[in-house]
């Protein structure tokens, strides 16, 4: 069965989004983005909100076809092209090959049959499909920035209520990144 892994970088006070809608600032060092990557390429599947599909599938198909990038880089790219994506929208009209679209009445049954028949890692990006699907989550991954933004959209949605934690993995990086892996508790 898989698990459902909630995955963002974030600002060191909690925003995935700064208050103009940009996430440059979680752009992550070749040593956060191998440890990403890894994930990435253990994952079954790659679950997206709209906003977050489109900030991801455009750069990276086009980062796929492009042979001066990083090493890091051109890794991700193979890597997100070849996973199964899933993108939750009533306002897209269509996708492209590799992407399946799916309604917001679809959304529930879709994960929990992605969960039941997956071995795999269930890897979702996006604050509104990861509050919108929160009893559904597993696991909580944040790759803590070292910056802080002032405001901006929250990796926890507001007003979503208390979720316990267990703390499962933690790492440090020396670019002053740290990854925190937590589970629910009980």
């Amino acid at each position: 069965m898989g698990k459902v892994l909630y995955s963002m970088m974030v600002s060191l006070d909690g925003c995935i989004e700064d208050r103009d809608g940009s996430i440059e600032f979680s752009a992550p060092d070749p040593e956060v983005h191998r440890m990403a990557n890894q994930q990435a390429h253990e994952a079954s599947a790659m679950l997206f909100g709209r906003r977050m599909y489109e900030a991801m599938e455009e750069p990276w198909t086009a980062a796929a076809r492009k042979d001066d990038l990083p090493e890091v880089e051109a890794e991700f790219a193979r890597i997100y092209l070849a996973t199964p994506r899933f993108v939750f929208s009533d306002t897209l009209r269509e996708v492209p090959a590799g992407v399946q679209l799916v309604r917001s009445d679809e959304a529930v049954a879709t994960v929990e049959r992605l969960k039941r028949d997956s071995e795999g890692d269930l890897d979702l990006g996006g604050a509104g499909l990861a509050a919108s699907l929160l009893d559904l989550v597993d696991e909580f991954r944040l790759y803590v920035m070292p910056v802080l933004v002032g405001g901006g959209k929250p990796y926890y949605p507001v007003g979503a209520g208390q979720l316990r934690l267990r703390l499962a993995e933690q790492r440090s990086f020396a670019s002053g990144a740290v990854y925190l892996r937590y589970e629910r508790e009980g």
